[in-house]
């Protein structure tokens, strides 16, 4: 089909098929089909990035397939590090969530269509679902334009794969990898990708073009994340046996948590296009992704510590400043550093328990795409539907098992002490048995199931079903003028989200109810004794025993019916009642449905005056929702009645757009952007529904039908300069003002200012809170069991504005020129970016705990101090840069990049899902190597090799402010992944 393309876009596409003698011929007018299929190489893939990039009508970044399977990094998150104002972050060293321009509020799609997600949030599929390896390209839409889908604050991620009609000769390729993890204990990981394509002429006169890709991946990784809790305190001059002449923070919790995460990903991509004439095109589209990632994690506790903190002194302190925070100088403090906790008189505490955890996930997504394009004299028309859907299913079967110390007295509760020794200097979180206390237990015994008892079982098989079905009419009329174009189009949409909560969890606080480990042996295995590997720390707990968690994962009903035999077993001995454990069910008041509907209008006019090109134009949009959950009361006989509640909303946003790019000279352009967008809530924030979790620290969600999409205004202006082939130097500022930001609202219960303890009672927490029916009492209360008041959490509007500016650099360059001059050495090149970021306003605030707030009493000298600070934006790094070094010469290939971020808050800490003292933790500065290298073989065979985090480098989290007070470390793999790839 023929496109008609400005003047300016012609000159620079035409320039950039003059130096890269593989680019083709443009035929298409909208970046996606601008793309060049052909490519090899790095250099080769930079320079049509580049050619995309300038002839785009607004800021889009591109980054092109150095070679069919081959974008520069494994992971999809990892590749989107190397733009320009991208950063990301890692579960497991793992790449899964993309910010861009210091927000994680944007959206994904697959060829121009909306994906889903497996949860409840709105950017859509999962980074990890789908495979580097079927993806030729991907954009980043800065700023947007009145035709651009709404729903993104900070950017729009488009995946482009493979066009068959625009392949000039027939594509087989394959690729095997094998990728192994250095904390892993298990073997190397197999990858195997493939892609075919072809197109022919038909007899009929049109074409027929196919092209299918498909993957299949295993991935193995591992994290040790060592955690120590200090939010409590003893001041000076107590009557407490620990006290010393100074307040100090005593340890109040220990955990060695080693996180270990196995994914089997399978993926395929295919495309259907049919052109019966030169002017008509049709085209079907199908991505298919099945992602089975099951966990396989262990955790090690030190738990009943605080009740130590009056009786265990440390023998070595440290100072810790707690800064400055909202304006106020929270003063500093001596903090517990290295010392023994001995078990109290009594023997009841501090506890050692072993956790096995299998939160897995398991996703089947599918996007379709049919349609079909005509081309007239002075109209393009073009209409499609599409269909995403993500079915996901999180099965769980978590154990927790107490250690009965045998040289220890016991009593009627299913624990007793153990002692322990910790070290916290040298910024290594770590702690083990105190050995030289003579009722400290052997390896032997801690690997006998006679002295574990089971503590807690929480099953779970959560069901989410999330879909888009969508229809869409965009017409594109040529004109001849300043106006060049107009583009017109309508869509509609209706997206659903369901979630059914399908849990069942038991805590077992007596020993006559608690089966000992001898009942239910076949199920134990002893835990990973590897967790000194990522540091060589010489104090850990390196002899323990777990339920297997591959087996619970795996055949959890079997696990069950194990378990049941054990509690009869043990009711037979001792003469308890226990009943057995139930297989999870739906939990009523955790259900819900949402549905969206979206119609939505724009208007585009393209224009094109001298030097000036761009677009100006509207977009208008209505939704309605409806979402339905259930209420649960009790009636006057105690009996549970279900009622289903229904609410409806409906809103229309008008979002004016407008992006100006000048050719100031022949290789220089200026862009200027404007628009308006908004963001919905996520679906979870919208139920009615109510869930509740074992954890007496999270808060319980509280959904809010009334809450309102966030609108943001968005300003662009950028400066590039393209001062020689395939080179660039580019300067830019962003500024957004997002109103109505969506920022959580937490009302804590009141906790007794001398025991910490909370309303156990029910089921009204009157001063604050909410009542948890299933909630572990743990140390807030004075006897174990379940059930106490705890946090509720809103999503609300905030009240005020916040407002985000940055500036963006980036600088490309290579030696190819000079090749006559510098020979081998011309194979070189670089790439760098970086991005400063800020953000004020807004008025939502966290508070401190209550225990923090006794701790900022000592030091600030305020008795009544009640300790606030404006809720910040996630994730943002003010300060971020990357480094990339790559050579290509002679069939060799090596490229090195570099990456480094400023500390950022996170809610991404581990083993709790509260925050620590009130506040989201500070993820430390941090920087990770990448890097990798291939040789062509011949024209058709490559070998290679890539490493991820080549130095192992590690993640420190600080608890109230960057650089206060140490409490979360993740120690994170090496990655090595071996490979060779063969194109027919």
């Amino acid at each position: 089909m023929k496109h008609k393309l400005s003047s300016v876009t012609l000159a620079i596409l035409s320039a950039t098929a003059l130096n890269v003698a593989s680019a083709q011929e443009a035929k298409q007018q909208s970046v996606d089909e601008l793309e060049v299929i052909e490519v090899s190489g790095i250099r080769q893939s930079l320079t049509n990035a580049l050619a995309q990039k300038r002839s785009a009508a607004s800021l889009v970044e591109v980054i092109e397939a150095v070679d069919i399977g081959k974008l520069p990094d494994q992971n999809l998150a990892e590749v989107l590090e190397n733009v320009t104002g991208v950063q990301i972050t890692r579960q497991a060293g793992v790449g899964t969530g993309v910010q861009i321009r210091g927000t994680n509020a944007n959206r994904t799609e697959i060829n121009g269509v909306s994906t889903v997600g497996s949860g409840s949030g709105r950017t859509g599929i999962s980074f990890e679902d789908v495979s580097a390896s079927m993806i030729s390209g991907v954009e980043v839409i800065k700023s947007p334009e009145a035709k651009t889908i709404e729903g993104s604050v900070g950017g729009t991620i488009n995946l482009r794969t493979i066009r068959p009609l625009q392949l000039n000769e027939t594509l087989a390729a394959f690729r095997v990898q094998a990728e192994d993890s250095s904390l892993s204990t298990d073997s190397a990981t197999p990858r195997v990708s493939g892609s075919w394509g072809d197109n022919w002429q038909l007899d009929s006169g049109g074409e027929f073009g196919a092209v299918f890709s498909a993957s299949y991946a295993e991935q193995d990784v591992t994290a040790f994340r060592p955690r120590a809790d200090r939010d409590n305190s003893v001041a000076a001059g107590s009557d407490a046996a620990s006290a010393q002449p100074f307040d100090f923070l005593p340890i109040q919790f220990l955990i060695q948590d080693y996180d270990n995460y196995e994914s089997e990903t399978v993926n395929f991509a295919g495309t259907l296009e049919w052109a019966p004439s030169e002017n008509t095109k049709f085209f079907f589209d199908a991505v298919i992704n099945d992602q089975d990632r099951r966990q396989e994690s262990s955790r090690v506790q030190a738990s009943g510590v605080s009740d130590l903190r009056n009786v265990a002194a440390p023998s070595e302190f440290e100072t810790v400043d707690f800064g400055i925070l909202d304006g106020q100088d929270l003063g500093s403090i001596q903090a517990a550093l290295k010392g023994v906790i001995p078990v109290e008189d009594g023997g009841a505490d501090p506890n050692l328990r072993f956790s096995s955890d299998t939160n897995s996930r398991q996703t089947d997504s599918q996007i379709f795409r049919i349609g079909g394009e005509w081309q007239g004299d002075s109209l393009f028309v073009s209409m499609e539907a599409s269909s995403s859907r993500s079915d996901s299913s999180t099965p769980s079967f978590n154990t927790t098992l107490n250690f009965i110390n045998p040289n220890v007295a016991s009593n009627d509760s299913n624990e007793n002490g153990t002692p322990f020794e910790y070290d916290l200097s040298g910024g290594a979180l770590a702690f083990g048995i105190a050995q030289g206390e003579a009722n400290a237990p052997t390896s032997a015994q801690l690997l006998d199931p006679a002295n574990v008892v089971l503590r807690d079982v929480n099953q779970g098989r959560d069901t989410t079903e999330n879909k888009e079905d969508a229809l869409r009419a965009d017409f594109n009329y040529y004109l001849d003028g300043t106006i060049t174009s107009v583009d017109f189009g309508y869509r509609y949409n209706k997206s659903s989200s369901t979630s059914d909560q399908i849990r069942n969890n038991v805590g077992l606080r007596k020993m006559a109810d608690s089966p000992s480990g001898d009942l239910f042996a076949e199920l134990l295995v002893a835990g990973p004794d590897n967790f000194n590997k990522a540091d060589g720390r010489a104090l850990f707990i390196k002899d323990f025993l777990l339920v297997n968690p591959e087996l619970a994962g795996s055949n959890p009903d079997y696990v069950l019916e194990v378990l049941n035999k054990a509690i009869a077993a043990n009711n037979a001995i001792t003469g308890s009642d226990r009943a057995p454990i139930s297989s999870p069910t739906s939990q009523v008041s955790a259900f819900f449905d949402i549905e969206e509907a979206t119609h939505a209008l724009y208007a585009q006019a393209n224009f094109e005056y001298g030097m000036f090109r761009g677009n100006v134009g509207v977009r208008y949009l209505q939704t309605e929702i409806t979402s339905t959950g259930n209420s649960v009361t009790t009636d006057d006989d105690g009996n549970q009645v279900v009622s289903q509640v229904v609410s409806e909303a409906d809103y229309n946003f008008v979002l004016p757009r407008l992006n100006v790019s000048a050719d100031v000279s022949e290789d220089v352009l200026v862009r200027v952007g404007w628009s308006k967008d908004i963001r919905r809530p996520d679906y979870n924030d919208l139920s009615t529904s109510v869930s509740y979790s074992t954890s007496p620290n999270s808060a319980v969600a509280i959904g809010n039908p009334g809450l309102e999409p966030e609108e943001v205004t968005s300003f662009d202006i950028s400066t590039e300069w393209y001062f020689a082939p395939s080179a660039l130097v580019s300067v830019g500022y962003f500024h957004k003002k997002r109103k109505d930001l969506h920022v959580t609202k937490q009302v804590d219960p009141y906790e007794d200012p001398a025991t910490g303890f909370r309303d156990v009672v029910g089921p009204a927490c009157e001063a604050g809170g909410t009542f948890n029916p299933i909630a572990d009492i743990n140390v807030f209360g004075p006897e174990p069991g379940v059930g106490l008041c705890v946090p509720t959490q809103t999503t609300v509007n905030d009240s005020d504005t916040r407002t985000q500016q940055g500036v963006e650099l980036a600088f490309q360059y290579d030696l190819s020129e000079f090749e006559g001059d510098l020979g081998w050495a011309s194979g070189f090149g670089v790439m760098a970016n970086y991005t400063y970021q800020e953000s004020s306003g807004g008025e939502a605030i966290d508070n401190a705990t209550s225990r923090a707030n006794a701790v900022f009493a000592l030091t600030t000298g305020i008795d009544d101090i009640d300790v606030s600070a404006k809720q910040p934006l996630l994730d943002l790094s003010e300060n971020a840069y990357n480094f990339t070094l790559y050579y290509e010469k002679y069939g060799f290939s090596a490229r090195a990049r570099y990456t480094w971020r400023e500390g950022y808050r996170s809610e991404d800490f581990g083993s709790t899902s509260s925050y620590p003292w009130g506040f989201p933790v500070v993820q430390e500065d941090r920087g990770q190597l990448n890097a990798s290298v291939n040789y062509d073989v011949t024209e058709q065979f490559s070998v290679g090799i890539e490493a991820v985090n080549l130095t192992e480098s590690d993640v420190s989290q600080s608890c109230v402010n960057e650089g206060a007070l140490l409490c979360y470390q993740g120690l994170t793999d090496r990655r090595i992944t071996l490979g060779a790839s063969y194109r027919f």
